[in-house]
């Protein structure tokens, strides 16, 4: 998009600040910037003009979302756009550039949160012995989904893993999540089980002889991609016959459920997903209240 210099440093000074700030990935910064672009853009086809995003009035910003909320786009993307607005404005308005914020009283819609799809424990199970043991790639694929489903690590943390990360004395994995920030995350026996065969009999022969920090690789010896890997999942869940619609997260999915089924605190499972904030994990609260029903109906004598 063309867009006037001005706001194109201005946007370059933000994405610079939300980087050292908070250490956020490139996708995530393009996507406040596209946000950003497409305000700028409804903002010079309004006046005719242009308008600079430091110009910008608390009624734009209104008729903006109005705008969108009007051309049918979904909720959650209106309101992933007014937060890269606001978050915008507060850094004009800190960095001296503009003396009102205009985004200031406008509240962003509480959206309803849906659990995503899960696999029940059998299916899990299931999926889990999908891979054919007999070629190196299938051993490697069996490591992966046993780690994913022992560690609940998003599938970026997965396929970006290296040994420096893993305590394969101890058992637990360190991983620099969203904002930098960091976690530990156990991994249990019998994912470290299927760690350590991959390590010792199909790794070698993947990498053939080249040297690499990282813990998954390709029969080309490089890091998988997330594409690659969401493929990998659905191709192992149809040859078991798995039907329902796929994520990359599921079986990360899969573990915070399992988790919370078997007795584990919301707020452990918060710590092991690396959500900074309980509002994030607060999606599987039903699941916690249906297991106390059932506890509830099994032990309590007015059950």
């Amino acid at each position: 998009m063309n867009i006037p210099e001005l706001n194109a440093g201005l946007l370059d000074e933000f994405s610079d600040a939300l980087w050292l700030e908070d250490g956020l990935s490139r996708n995530t910064l393009d996507s406040y910037r596209n946000d950003l672009h497409l305000f700028d853009e409804w903002l010079k086809e309004r006046n005719q003009e242009n308008r600079k995003l430091t110009e910008a009035t608390h009624t734009d910003l209104l008729d903006f979302l109005a705008s969108r909320v009007s051309s049918k786009m979904k909720a959650s993307t209106t309101s992933r756009e007014l937060s890269s607005l606001k978050r915008f404005y507060r850094f004009l308005l800190r960095q001296g550039k503009i003396s009102t914020d205009p985004s200031l009283n406008i509240e962003t819609p509480k959206l309803l949160r849906h659990l995503p799809e899960s696999l029940a424990e059998a299916e899990v199970e299931l999926l889990l012995s999908a891979p054919d043991l007999k070629n190196p790639l299938g051993l490697r694929d069996r490591a992966m989904l046993e780690v994913l489903y022992a560690s609940g690590l998003r599938v970026s943390e997965l396929i970006n893993l290296r040994y420096s990360q893993v305590g394969m004395d101890t058992g637990v994995v360190r991983v620099m999540g969203k904002g930098r920030k960091e976690r530990l995350a156990p991994l249990g026996e019998e994912s470290m089980d299927w760690l350590n065969r991959y390590t010792a009999e199909a790794r070698p022969i993947l990498l053939d002889g080249i040297v690499t920090d990282t813990v998954f690789v390709t029969a080309r010896g490089a890091a998988m991609t997330r594409q690659a890997f969401w493929y990998l999942i659905k191709r192992h869940a149809q040859l078991v016959g798995i039907n329902k619609r796929l994520s990359p997260h599921t079986l990360r999915h899969a573990f915070a459920t399992h988790l919370l089924n078997h007795g584990a605190d919301l707020r452990v499972v918060q710590l092991l997903l690396g959500h900074a904030d309980i509002s994030t994990t607060q999606i599987y609260t039903h699941i916690a209240r249906e297991r106390l029903k059932r506890l509830h109906a099994k032990h309590h004598p007015r059950g």
